[in-house]
């Protein structure tokens, strides 16, 4: 069976018209050439073509001595902060306290290494720059990471009911940490007296002691000190 022309006349004309693009395109490349020869003579003098074995990677290195160009300016890099300050953090940690605790009187305090440190147990008064002071007994220190950090949990009971305050020794905001009163008698061999939440062994409120505290330095006359959470009840007569 014969095939028609209708069926392979368009697979000709096709492969011809492929023909001719090529050759169009090759002969517009040398026209191009040609041109870009005659309008601009000065590429062909100051940028020759590449010598045999030329790789891409020296073209920087081939340009680099080049007559006419400017020479770009390198900026050197700047010091290395490594070698200036090897520790940041304890610089800028030792910066802080120098600022908040000039006379070094809070982390005396509370420094390990002093035998008449604050200790949980404790009574402590806060003196804070807005507000009145807190007092209360100390049930736990807690000293994190960074000694900037540290804070004290001060427990006291006021019109009966139990109150609780976190204190960071070097807040802005304190201005003072006394000890009112050391922990009589032995002390527990805890770093949190959590247990003097419960009825049993609340000391109850330490008001009446640190008045006297205050009235002491004030210079009168010290008197008892009341002021617990019972006071005021009458004794059962039995």
């Amino acid at each position: 069976m014969s095939v028609t022309p209708s069926t392979t006349r368009p697979l000709a004309n096709l492969k011809q018209a492929i023909r001719q693009c090529r050759a169009e395109r090759a002969q517009h490349r040398r026209h191009y050439a040609a041109a870009t020869e005659s309008l601009y003579p000065s590429l062909q003098t100051r940028y020759p073509p590449p010598t045999p074995g030329f790789r891409p990677s020296q073209a920087i290195k081939q340009n680099r001595f080049e007559i006419g160009l400017r020479k770009i300016p390198v900026i050197p890099p700047p010091p290395s902060t490594a070698k200036a300050v090897p520790d940041p953090i304890a610089s800028l940690t030792s910066l802080q306290l120098s600022t908040l605790d000039p006379a070094s009187f809070r982390r005396r305090l509370f420094s390990a290494l002093n035998p008449d440190r604050a200790r949980v147990g404790d009574i402590l008064l806060v003196r804070l720059k807005s507000g009145e002071p807190f007092s209360g007994v100390c049930i736990n220190i807690r000293a994190r990471n960074s000694p900037i950090d540290t804070a004290v949990l001060l427990r006291n009971n006021l019109t009966r009911v139990a109150v609780e305050m976190w204190f960071k020794i070097f807040s802005p905001g304190v201005s003072g940490i006394e000890v009112v009163r050391r922990k009589e008698g032995r002390r527990a061999r805890r770093a949190k007296l959590y247990y003097m939440r419960l009825p049993k062994h609340d000391i109850g409120s330490v008001e009446g002691v640190t008045r006297t505290y205050l009235r002491g330095r004030q210079g009168g006359a010290p008197t008892g000190g009341g002021g617990g959470a019972n006071k005021g009840k009458k004794k059962s007569k039995n």
